[in-house]
């Protein structure tokens, strides 16, 4: 039996997240005990993801669906809820249908903006994730307001998780006057990409990442994370799915909490 995820976007991009990979493994921990396991599809776009979850929901290929990378006025949860396909939502949303797993990214952007201004920078860029994403928008409400607590100016650049992306941003960021003496990237593919360019980290900027990963670990000097347990919020996301199987009324449960990650590149602005 299975339960379906679906991700839009490339294939050679998603092929290289880590922790996407690290939260179906999570899921399958939990899963696994009833027979059930993950099938992962990648599509191009959202419409092919609709067309997915229709097909699904007309010959039953699978019991439920965990839906990922909520958008503002996603059209996914009522249309899941017209197919009367099961799911689970991996983030915040108003829809009341469905149980939902929710990270702290709020939390996380204010700890590395205290973090940062307890290290003396007073410019900070961020490499962001695709702007139309709610965790994106919860991520950038929450830096902006930590900032003006701290008298920080931020500088955003919007990228889209690839390594391309993390290049291009962290040139564009450094170009600014002042230039940051800090970036925070919304993934380790586009901090490793950026590290590896020819900067000097953490000499020239300091660079801190959402999302642990080895990526970050191997990295040359390893990256500083702001890190959730991914393997953990792949169980309790299996454990969500679980209870809705079992008809548990749907509910909001917290995803398992942020922690920073010290390495070599951050440091004190001299």
């Amino acid at each position: 039996m299975l339960i379906g995820l679906v991700l839009t976007g490339s294939t050679a991009r998603v092929g290289v997240e880590p922790f996407f990979m690290e939260l179906i493994a999570g899921m399958e921990d939990a899963l696994a005990p009833r027979g059930l396991t993950v099938l992962l599809l990648v599509v191009p776009s959202v419409e092919a993801e609709l067309d997915t979850y229709r097909r699904w929901a007309g010959d039953h290929t699978v019991r439920a669906v965990v839906v990922v990378n909520l958008v503002h006025d996603d059209p996914r949860p009522e249309f899941l809820a017209a197919l009367g396909l099961p799911a689970v939502l991996a983030g915040r949303t108003d829809h009341p249908g469905f149980a939902r797993v929710v990270t702290d990214d709020a939390g996380a952007l204010t700890v590395a903006v205290d973090l940062l201004a307890e290290l003396g920078h007073r410019v900070i860029g961020r490499v962001t994730g695709p702007a139309d994403l709610v965790h994106t928008a919860d991520r950038t409400a929450a830096m902006l307001l930590a900032a003006a607590r701290h008298d920080i100016r931020v500088h955003l650049v919007e990228g889209d998780y690839s390594a391309s992306a993390g290049i291009r941003g962290v040139r564009e960021l450094l170009a600014v006057t002042p230039p940051p003496t800090a970036v925070v990237f919304d993934n380790d593919v586009m901090a490793v990409a950026a590290s590896n360019s020819g900067i000097d980290v953490p000499g020239q900027v300091s660079l801190l990442v959402h999302d642990d990963s080895p990526l970050c670990e191997l990295a040359v000097p390893p990256l500083s994370a702001l890190s959730i347990d991914v393997h953990e919020h792949g169980r309790v996301l299996g454990r969500v799915v679980l209870a809705a199987l079992d008809g548990a009324a749907p509910a909001e449960y917290p995803g398992p909490p942020v922690r920073v990650l010290r390495r070599a590149s951050i440091e004190s602005v001299r």
